[in-house]
């Protein structure tokens, strides 16, 4: 029988991790990651799926993102299948698979939970000890919300603009919300989340995406 697809209903954010095939390298070099860049927002603007935060490391990828349509996160990590892996295997003149058959994904309550997702996917190369400073990473939409720089492939989540009237009230409090790490806690849960499919959120909302399911 064919795999159900994951759920990810129309306008429900959600975490999604994509990874390379046992875990092995998908980005060589910066123009890898412009590459993926360029496929995802393609993809994205062609599926109708808004992109609110990312980052890129050499052998996974984290996104957080809300659909239009039920199917279009699917949609959307076929095309880059498609789009970005045929070209990496030329260049690199390999063949198969680059990523695991099936992305990871859980749902994201709104505000508080949201937030704390976002931040969990910018921390990823402070927690990987490639940095000190998110600032410093160039593959993740730190500069975004932390400075307010416009890139063609993110969309603010209406859960982010709230933090300030102007775009420097809202840049300046999330740096300041950067600054104060996440506890074990959160970081745990929004791993653990995300690896086993559940939903991050309160006992109200599991219960409405259990609805959702019925």
């Amino acid at each position: 029988m064919p795999r159900q697809p994951r759920f990810c209903p129309a306008g429900y954010p959600a975490h999604v991790i994509q990874r390379g095939v046992n875990r092995a390298v998908c980005f060589t070099s910066n123009e890898d990651m412009a590459a993926y860049a360029a496929s995802l927002s393609e993809g994205a603007l062609r599926y109708g799926v808004a992109i609110h935060a990312w980052v890129f490391m050499s052998n996974h990828v984290h996104l957080l993102v809300t659909p239009s349509c039920d199917d279009g996160v699917s949609r959307l990590m076929r095309h880059i299948g498609r789009h970005y892996v045929q070209p990496f295997n030329f260049k690199y003149a390999r063949t198969g698979p680059l990523f695991e058959g099936r992305f990871k994904s859980t749902l994201v309550q709104d505000t508080q939970y949201l937030l704390h997702c976002t931040r969990y996917i910018e921390l990823n190369p402070i927690r990987a000890g490639m940095t000190t400073d998110p600032g410093d990473y160039l593959w993740s939409s730190y500069k975004s919300h932390a400075f307010g720089k416009q890139v063609q492939l993110w969309t603010p989540h209406v859960d982010y603009l709230p933090l300030g009237e102007t775009t420097k009230d809202r840049t300046e409090q999330y740096r300041a919300l950067v600054s104060q790490a996440l506890s074990v806690e959160v970081i745990q849960k929004n791993r653990h989340c995300v690896n086993t499919g559940l939903v991050l959120g309160k006992e109200s909302f599991r219960d409405q995406v259990k609805a959702l399911r019925s």
